[in-house]
């Protein structure tokens, strides 16, 4: 793990070849000091922590590898008498990201596969999810040096089909989310002001819409003045496009017959896919190449490796960010966790397995709590979930705060992602040090695509209840 987080540090030698050392030495050291100051907070909060850091280290290196940067930095700290080569083929480039991101996706794969049936902290296999960092970690890095024993031809195959369904799919539940995040953020802002009359929910509500729709507007005449030039067609064709999409769902969503069969349906949602839409294309006409004079933010670049370094670990940030805020969200897609429950027609739940003794005296005490009997503190209080040794608090005693295997397999898709997207690159970007992530115009029509994409999903989730209103009462 030292080894890894220091290769960021290898182009200063002497500094580099001091943090190695320090992180090889140092490196349980510091995870298990990490833990510990996870451990002050709740067990699922450090627990996805710990998960997107991995998940934000792995990233990293691929990137790193993707040029012969890092393995010039390790020849020349072994003064060039050991060339670094796998299997006499070079280490860095197509092949060396896809070995690195698959050896994390098998490893969630795995953990996806032990951790089925989990439903809390109790179960004999939760310790797998939430613990055993030491030897997840060895595992984590053992699979990364096995995946370089392992023909390039496997790799060629897996990257420019298997990854690529990979990252279809992560792009398309991201897109999922995010329709259901806005329909569950406005339909919260009306439950507070139906029920508490509340003139701030209220204020959030409006000020939130017409700031959305403010900060759209501006990212448009921004992509127009700088994005938009005489021989800039594409980007005036992506630019127009998006701007009247936008202005087609929000008339959409306020239509009469739209608004008869769900009336929560409004601008509000409208705004948030707008802003997101909008971004995705600015994102898309600000990362292309400037082979057509149509991005001036790479000719107002100052230091260019400083610029793409900084552009990159940004990326990877936001990456980890959204894997794990959507590897946790699954009751949008259907997931749910009943505690041995099932749903019948009428709303009650039916016993299809007999709880435990423990699972009918939580549920005994979630009741009073819900129906004001007990304080919620009484959740806490619980004699038979006493906290850990260590001081972490538990808050998946009850039950799990996400699913276990989904959370996996989310991370599993993030990875093909990454893979895909680092490796979307033209030969000009690879001449340097380091590559730019994402200045592609593939890349670039993937972002175009995917808001396109998301003004479509939201649009059918309006008028779907028109459409089939048997279907949704």
């Amino acid at each position: 793990m030292g080894a890894l987080l220091s290769l960021p540090l290898l182009a200063v030698p002497s500094i580099g070849t001091l943090a190695g050392c320090l992180g090889s030495c140092c490196g349980a050291a510091a995870c298990s000091a990490l833990c510990s100051a996870c451990g002050k907070c709740q067990n699922s909060i450090a627990t996805r922590i710990a998960y997107a850091m991995i998940f934000l280290v792995n990233s990293i290196v691929s990137w790193v590898m993707l040029t012969p940067w890092a393995i010039k930095k390790l020849e020349h700290l072994t003064l060039d008498y050991f060339p670094v080569t796998c299997l006499g083929a070079q280490c860095y480039g197509f092949v060396a990201v896809h070995r690195i991101n698959f050896a994390l996706g098998l490893f969630h794969f795995i953990l996806a596969l032990l951790l089925v049936g989990v439903n809390s902290s109790k179960h004999p296999r939760a310790a797998l999810q939430n613990g055993y960092w030491g030897p997840k970690i060895i595992a984590w890095l053992t699979l990364v040096v096995l995946t370089f024993l392992i023909p390039e031809g496997f790799f060629i195959v897996w990257g420019n089909y298997f990854s690529m369904i990979g990252a279809v799919l992560f792009l398309l539940l991201g897109l999922i989310l995010l329709v259901d995040l806005a329909h569950s953020w406005a339909e919260t802002c009306l439950e507070k002001i139906e029920f508490n009359d509340s003139g701030i929910w209220r204020g959030i509500l409006i000020g939130s819409t017409l700031g959305m729709y403010i900060g759209s507007l501006v990212l448009t005449i921004l992509m127009y003045v700088f994005f938009g030039g005489r021989d800039c067609s594409t980007n005036l064709v992506w630019i127009t496009i998006n701007i009247l999409l936008v202005i087609t769902v929000s008339c959409i969503s306020v239509h009469p017959t739209v608004q008869y069969y769900n009336s929560q349906a409004g601008l509000a949602q409208s705004a948030m896919v707008a802003i997101y839409c909008t971004y995705l294309t600015m994102s898309a006409v600000s990362m292309e190449p400037d082979d057509k004079h149509c991005n001036p933010l790479i000719r107002a670049r100052g230091t260019r490796s400083a610029s793409i370094v900084i552009g990159a670990i940004i990326t990877m940030l936001t990456l980890a960010y959204t894997t794990t805020r959507a590897a946790t969200q699954g009751v949008a897609l259907g997931q749910s966790n009943n505690n041995g429950y099932n749903l019948v027609d009428d709303g009650e739940p039916l016993v299809t397995t007999e709880p435990s003794r423990k699972q009918m005296r939580a549920d005994a005490l979630r009741a009073a709590v819900n129906s004001g009997v007990l304080p919620a503190s009484a959740l806490d209080d619980d004699s038979d979930d006493e906290e850990s040794s260590g001081g972490r608090y538990d808050d998946e005693r009850a039950e799990t705060q996400y699913p276990y295997t989904w959370f996996h397999i989310i991370f599993l898709l993030a990875t093909a992602w990454v893979a895909t997207l680092l490796t979307m690159q033209v030969e000009s970007d690879l001449e340097g040090d380091f590559a730019p992530v994402g200045r592609t115009y593939a890349a670039s029509w993937v972002k175009v695509v995917s808001a396109w994409v998301c003004y479509v999903l939201y649009s059918w989730t309006l008028v779907a209840p028109a459409l089939f209103p048997d279907r949704f009462p």
